[in-house]
């Protein structure tokens, strides 16, 4: 588990930002079975940063890691931002995606369950109206088309909600205490998923309709939601598996991917020094 983790199957993660990075060739060790001096490792050839939505557990980025990319083919870099909408993203992404140095080769943008909290409600801190939001995106996917005209850009849209849950959850902690109103409904969410479906295709990328995704199954509302809004290790599961089905089918595959070390299996137990030349 990568350092700052919590158990995916307890906890509530943030926006995370995930990086995956294939490598070129093996640096070469000395001759003669020598240990090599120790030198700072080398940056790996691309990365794939990951903006998930503050809904995800960060089991998603180790999922990713562990079922798509194999460790020795490639970097999860996580970073992780809770409560963000599109608004507030917008101050990170020169830091996480500087125009200068190595751009990565996928990205994929999760926002939107935050944006379509409802003014007037509890969570009005958080609303963006649906103009902005759409606006947003587009920012961040220009900034990213800058950075890499070869990237692999993947909005996925925020997922359903479950209203009942909410209310569920909201009497749960606070009692009678609990707010009368909701702050988010599903038709809400329904309307920030269409402007990220209708995005993605005007601005020609990938998209991960998550929102008709998880509602497609029964009983959906406590399968994927573990309070009517954050994901619980199913949801995380179903994100995981459209990510990589659609970055796969975007031509990211990892058999395709370089290894920067050379597998066990090449290393020879008399001469390993051999491998690393």
């Amino acid at each position: 588990m990568l350092q700052g983790e919590r158990d995916p199957k307890t906890c509530c993660g943030r926006i995370w930002c995930s990086s995956v990075t294939p490598s070129p060739s093996s640096p070469s060790a000395p001759a003669g079975g020598e240990r090599p001096s120790p030198t700072p490792t080398p940056a790996r050839s691309n990365q794939t940063p990951s903006i998930l939505k503050s809904l995800s557990f960060p089991g998603v980025s180790v999922s990713i890691s562990s079922g798509f990319f194999l460790l020795y083919q490639a970097d999860i870099v996580v970073r992780g931002y809770g409560g963000y909408n599109s608004r507030w993203a917008l101050f990170l992404i020169q830091r996480i995606f500087p125009l200068v140095g190595l751009p990565p080769v996928a990205t994929t943008i999760f926002f939107g369950a935050n944006d379509a909290a409802l003014p007037g409600r509890t969570s009005q801190r958080q609303h963006v109206p649906v103009e902005e939001y759409r606006q947003n995106l587009k920012t961040i996917v220009n900034h990213l088309k800058d950075c890499s005209k070869s990237m692999v850009i993947l909005l996925i849209t925020p997922p359903p909600i479950d209203e009942d849950g909410r209310e569920r959850y909201a009497r749960s902690q606070y009692g009678e205490d609990a707010r009368r109103l909701p702050e988010r409904t599903n038709e809400m969410a329904g309307v920030y998923a269409g402007q990220c479906i209708e995005l993605a295709k005007e601005m020609d990328v990938q998209c991960v309709d998550l929102w008709s995704k998880m509602q497609a199954t029964e009983g959906w509302q406590k399968l994927y939601l573990s309070d009517g809004l954050h994901l619980t290790p199913e949801g995380n599961a179903l994100v995981h598996k459209e990510v990589v089905q659609t970055l796969r089918g975007a031509g990211l595959k990892a058999e395709d991917m370089p290894h920067d070390f050379p597998h066990h299996s090449k290393i020879d137990g008399v001469h390993p020094e051999r491998a690393f030349q």
